[in-house]
């Protein structure tokens, strides 16, 4: 079984990914190889393209070389060198010239048959953290009990961990937000539906920060506690920095005079509806379709501002780094006047493609 020890990259300052803390846990992953090695058989697969995040690219020689192991010698393992940041990032060129596809690090966000999906579930243990964390829940007498969210790598210990509230006195609230969403109780980078929940506070298990401040934005009456169970940290998500860059951003983009539209061609990010509808209403505005926005890619564009349809990390991850402001939807209505300024607010994503 191939094994995984992470530890943070590094970003700029103000960047949500930043979390300013390091691994204080080896983190062993899941990779699910003989499920991978029965899809093969069944369907006598010859060529098998696999797919990993960025945080993980580095693991896919080892894990080809671990399933050349266990398959037969005709069949040809290919590593997707595409940018992949979640479900919604599938190489579809590769996927359509493979017999299996393997889409490591998340869990579906529409059922294929084309797609073997492996979460890759961590090994860390989540209840020293969460017992941490009930210093900073309110206490279960005072309130009307929690919300529980996770992200895909601990959705096996979801059960666990709602029992441990539970045996705690706390009320656990938890749903499957919608669509997009594989798991009760699992949140993405771009949909907290799941935290949508009758419950003042939430408690957000998992690594880093971007989820649960974003959760907190998108729900921003309820008390965010983030439990890290590999980095061994109980904090409270603090959105006021974060929020003081966005307005930084609107006000910027306040005189800009020509637009420019970003619809992302990724399978699950494009919003064209969206995008359409802001270039009937203004004249001003100009469609650029691309599959990966990055700063260097829209530097030639002569625009005063972009907005961005595509997936909102682009925007709240890589925002400060686009020579011109760089908006969500919702951003641009402020800017353009169409909405007062006190309704900012942040950008989810629903739905699948």
């Amino acid at each position: 079984m191939s094994q995984e020890s992470e530890s943070e990259s590094n970003y700029t300052e103000g960047d949500l990914r930043n979390t300013g803390m390091q691994l204080k846990h080896d983190r062993e992953w899941d990779y699910e190889l003989d499920r991978i090695i029965d899809a093969i058989e069944e369907r006598d697969a010859e060529k098998v393209g696999l797919q990993f995040p960025e945080g993980l690219k580095r693991r896919g020689p080892s894990v080809a070389d671990d399933l050349r192991e266990l398959a037969d010698d005709d069949v040809t393992f290919m590593l997707s060198g595409q940018p992949c940041y979640g479900a919604c990032d599938l190489d579809t060129y590769l996927m359509k010239r493979t017999d299996v596809f393997v889409h490591f690090g998340h869990s579906p966000m529409k059922n294929t048959d084309k797609v073997i999906y492996v979460p890759l579930f961590s090994n860390v243990e989540v209840l020293p953290i969460m017992e941490e964390a009930l210093e900073t829940l309110e206490d279960p007498e005072e309130t009307e009990g929690v919300g529980l969210v996770t992200t895909a790598q601990h959705m096996n210990r979801y059960e666990e961990m709602s029992a441990f509230l539970e045996e705690h006195g706390y009320e656990v609230h938890s749903r499957r937000g919608d669509d997009r969403l594989t798991h009760e109780g699992q949140v993405l980078g771009c949909n907290y539906a799941s935290a949508d929940v009758p419950a003042d506070q939430v408690l957000y298990v998992g690594g880093g920060k971007f989820h649960p401040l974003g959760l907190a934005m998108e729900h921003p009456d309820k008390h965010v506690v983030i439990g890290d169970p590999v980095n061994n940290v109980v904090t409270v998500a603090d959105t006021e920095k974060f929020m003081k860059q966005r307005y930084a951003s609107v006000h910027k983009a306040m005189d800009a005079q020509k637009w420019g539209v970003i619809f992302c061609t990724k399978i699950g990010q494009g919003r064209w509806d969206q995008a359409q509808q802001i270039l009937e209403d203004n004249d001003d505005a100009y469609l650029i379709t691309m599959d990966e926005v990055t700063p260097d890619r829209l530097r030639n564009f002569d625009m005063d501002a972009f907005v961005n349809t595509g997936c909102p990390r682009i925007t709240t991850d890589d925002g400060p780094q686009f020579h011109k402001p760089m908006l969500t939807p919702g951003e641009y209505e402020i800017a353009v006047g169409n909405k007062p300024l006190d309704q900012l607010s942040f950008d989810t994503f629903h739905g699948t493609w």
